[in-house]
């Protein structure tokens, strides 16, 4: 680009210009000059603005770069299409699938020799999660799971290589078929299909894995089961919308959720249920790899309306009841706790279980203690399910817990604060009503006009600097923004060639809220280091979401997502940690054949783009949508496929 190659000029969308109300006056002499002038002035201006793209590239040492823009016209025009004129595209990216059957490994091109090539990974790689790392975790404490829990390697210790697909990876099936089937060439796992053979949760069929959508408490499957939580708690009218599911085995339960408009974060740890977190992500079901332990769980006060355990092996009851302390702090006030499993209905199970009734007793009634202690008030319990219900507020408690002081509750602190956070053995208090019919932290609307609704955090005026207006000006962007984005990436509105979405810093999910009608479901990340939390009120809008500081890699397998959404990421990080190591992290969790959007300003995306370059992945910088006047420009990319060869050996050191 620098130097002396012409930088080509394209922009994916036109901008629609004025038509003048005088163009069918003749032109009169003396105006002549003055547009002489006007035309001179424009081509200085335009050529002038040419040169700077050019040298700042230049300064950046990219000889690669092109901007795909367009310059805005002198003179006004009756042409007013949105429509790219074709005559104009330098290159236009394929954002399309071609990996989805029997298709192998693909060749590896050469990049231009003054850009960094990163090598690919050894094959025992493949499904390398940097801060659940097996080997790593046996380093920590095993009590409470302590090593279960997130620790990253060091910065000398970071892999700067891409992780490679097992051989004979393919893009995994489209929504809903995903939902009971996968490849398995994907996960090449069938250690669940022999220990979890009887409870139904997974079968090896020939090259595919199928999920029969059973559970160790739902052998009927999870439709059935959650048909008979239905017949407890209202499932239908809106009032329940996120959920949570503690130890989630292969996600049926989250995945027979999403076609009652309930969407749930499911997790588990990574432990000797070999790539369970890995089976619900290739299903296209919302799941991350986690731990309730020594820290708090990595989400906001008040944020699922459920939640829920079947058979998570949780010790519930132990610890002054720490983890339900935990749960209460995430449950949203008015919310529910499902149990099903030991000690629910141990008078009929004692025996199946190997347990013995007095011991199934004492479990039972350490929870129900606990329980009360919380103010939850038990709700039903009807066969193997049993429901207690958190209180819409803490004016009775209060008054209660004058009587019974343990657990304390909690001194004033930042109930949102969920990052390496210590664990608290004490309860959290609901923000104050004034009356005992207030929700304590506002009422929340039913879903789906819970998404557009103004967000109580917002409303309350408890997110610094972020009113309603700001609220309203942010949903009316991000409706411009995704539909730019359609325009530039056509597949984004093709059902089925995208389903897991990641937003690396999704403010108030606004990109997410624009995407809810489709057939996908996004992660939306609160980067710690943002300046102000606003994950609660994504929560509040319906959407989910998790904390990250992308300083270290997500607690995901590799291969998650299939389109990732960057709005300034890059820039939030300068100075804090290599864009190197975010890149490479970016390419763990991508599928091949995955695309990209980032936006940032075009300084930050030429170095952005060379380091794209040596991953091996077809980008292009786009212009903003409101032109090629705006620094910040759009980073558009797709990881190119590849996968380990058929037959290589591990390395040993």
């Amino acid at each position: 680009m620098a130097g002396s190659n012409p930088t080509p000029y394209y922009t994916p969308t036109s901008k629609p210009t004025p038509t003048s109300h005088h163009s069918s006056l003749p032109l009169k002499k003396p105006n002549l000059y003055s547009l002489i002038a006007i035309t001179f002035l424009c081509s200085a201006f335009y050529f002038t603005g040419l040169w700077q793209s050019s040298t700042t590239g230049a300064g950046a040492g990219s000889s690669s770069v092109v901007i795909t823009t367009t310059s805005l016209p002198c003179f006004p025009s009756k042409n007013t299409s949105t429509t790219p004129p074709s005559s104009t595209t330098t290159k236009k990216l394929d954002f399309t699938t071609h990996h989805s059957a029997t298709d192998g490994g693909a060749a590896v091109t050469t990049p231009d020799d003054a850009i960094k090539i990163y090598p690919v990974c050894d094959i025992k790689y493949s499904e390398y999660t940097p801060c659940e790392d097996p080997e790593r975790s046996l380093q920590f404490n095993r009590r409470r799971l302590i090593y279960r829990e997130r620790h990253c390697p060091e910065k000398n210790e970071l892999l700067k290589c891409r992780i490679p697909a097992p051989y004979g990876y393919k893009n995994p099936f489209k929504w809903p078929v995903s939902r009971d089937v996968a490849w398995y060439a994907n996960v090449p796992h069938k250690e669940l299909t022999v220990e979890k053979a009887v409870q139904n949760w997974i079968r090896y069929e020939g090259d595919k894995f199928r999920f029969p959508g059973g559970g160790t408490m739902f052998p009927n499957g999870a439709d059935a089961y959650i048909d008979d939580i239905a017949k407890l708690i209202n499932l239908k009218d809106g009032s329940i919308r996120t959920a949570i599911d503690t130890g989630c085995g292969v996600a049926s339960w989250g995945a027979y959720l999403l076609s009652r408009n309930i969407i749930a974060m499911s997790f588990a740890p990574r432990d000797s249920h070999e790539a369970q977190v890995q089976f619900a992500l290739e299903r296209g079901v919302p799941a991350l790899i986690g731990v309730i332990a020594s820290k708090r769980l990595p989400y906001p006060s008040r944020a699922f309306d459920m939640a829920h355990c079947s058979r998570c092996l949780i010790p519930w009851g132990e610890y002054d009841g720490t983890y339900l302390i935990e749960v209460d702090r995430v449950l949203r006030p008015g919310g529910f706790w499902i149990l099903s499993g030991p000690p629910i209905n141990w008078k009929r199970h004692w025996k199946g279980w190997a347990r013995t009734r007095e011991d199934l007793y004492a479990e039972q009634n350490k929870i129900e203690q606990v329980a009360k202690r919380l103010c939850w008030k038990k709700f039903v319990e009807k066969d193997d399910i049993a429901i207690w219900q958190k209180p819409f507020n803490h004016m009775k408690c209060t008054e209660f817990r004058k009587r019974n002081k343990n657990p304390p509750m909690c001194p004033i602190q930042d109930p949102d604060k969920a990052w390496y956070t210590k664990i608290e053995t004490c309860l959290t208090p609901l923000p104050e009503v004034a009356i005992e019919e207030e929700v304590a932290g506002g009422h929340l609307e039913k879903w789906p006009k819970r998404l557009h609704a103004i967000p109580p955090r917002i409303s309350g005026g408890t997110l610094d600097g972020i009113t309603e207006d700001v609220f309203q000006k942010d949903s009316q962007l991000w409706k411009r923004r995704v539909s730019y984005y359609k325009s530039v990436n056509n597949q984004l509105d093709q059902p089925g060639r995208y389903r897991n979405i990641l937003d690396m810093n999704a403010f108030l999910g606004g990109f997410a809220a624009n995407l809810v009608n489709d057939p996908v479901w996004v992660m939306n990340i609160v980067p710690v280091e943002a300046k102000v939390n606003t994950l609660g009120a994504i929560y509040e809008r319906g959407l989910i979401g998790t904390y990250q500081s992308w300083c270290e890699a997500m607690s995901t397998y590799p291969r998650t997502y299939d389109l990732i959404h960057a709005d300034s990421v890059f820039t939030l990080y300068e100075n804090r940690c290599e864009m190197e190591d975010i890149m490479l992290e970016l390419d763990r969790i991508l599928r091949p054949e995955g695309s990209v959007i980032i936006r940032d300003n075009i300084d930050i995306l030429i170095r952005v783009k060379r380091i794209a370059d040596g991953l091996n992945w077809d980008s292009q910088i786009v212009d903003h949508e409101d032109g090629p006047l705006e620094r910040e420009k759009l980073f558009f990319a797709v990881k190119t496929y590849s996968t380990a060869p058929a037959t290589q050996p591990s390395k040993t050191t």
